[in-house]
């Protein structure tokens, strides 16, 4: 059993997560706080997690084909998105970022908002207050929008295939070795691969539950 495509996925998941935590931890704050537009905003961000996969892969399709003037421009530079790794990443992205972007918003709604209040009466700059009090307060909430991102990442098929496509050893990842052992006729590794896929589910989901499950009320405060 090659496990290169296990690796893939780990590897694209891992990258595609870093990128959902940049872009879905402050969006997800505006937006919780946000006072007009909000509900645009909202589905927006919220789309990919009801569209089907295959649906979102084709409009990344569109927008990163080389037809297309991003992709022309990418391509211009050497950056190849249809059947590449990037593509994997932005797809796996793409999908999981409504999972963190509705987690972590929920988080920072539920904050109390006399923290924030009191720092704002103190002088304290919003850069220090979302990194030193809304983040720690938040971050059971956000790690598990995390987990729920990268899960989901390492989960994707549709719009990876439709962006990055099926090629063995670069692009095929752990589901869709799934499919292409099913398509081949080797029950045998789909059942293994599919073994694979629902014990590191079932570890991420035990994970978010141990995070989760965490009791307190504590206030944090960092110096």
């Amino acid at each position: 059993m090659d496990f290169t495509p296990l690796f893939l996925s780990l590897r694209a998941a891992g990258i595609a997560t870093i990128l959902v935590i940049i872009i879905g931890i402050p969006v997800s704050y505006r937006v919780a706080y946000m006072k007009r537009g909000r509900g645009i905003v909202d589905a927006v961000c919220t789309l990919p997690m009801v569209l089907p996969p295959t649906v979102v892969g084709f409009f990344l399709l569109l927008f990163f084909g080389k037809n297309s003037m991003v992709g022309a421009w990418l391509m211009e530079r050497g950056i190849p998105v249809v059947f590449s790794q990037t593509g994997m990443v932005i797809a796996s992205a793409v999908v999981s970022f409504p999972l963190l972007y509705r987690t972590a918003r929920g988080a920072f709604e539920q904050m109390d908002e006399t923290l924030v209040q009191a720092a704002q009466t103190l002088g304290i700059g919003e850069g220090r207050i979302f990194f030193r009090i809304v983040c720690p307060n938040c971050m059971p909430g956000i790690l598990a929008g995390v987990i729920l991102s990268f899960a989901r990442a390492m989960g994707e098929f549709g719009a990876t295939i439709m962006l990055a496509g099926n090629i063995p050893g670069k692009t095929q990842t752990a589901a869709i070795a799934v499919y292409t052992a099913m398509q081949s006729g080797n029950r045998q590794l789909a059942f293994q691969w599919a073994l694979l896929i629902i014990g590191i589910s079932l570890f991420f989901m035990l994970l978010l539950n141990l995070v989760t499950g965490r009791r307190g009320g504590r206030v944090w405060l960092w110096k």
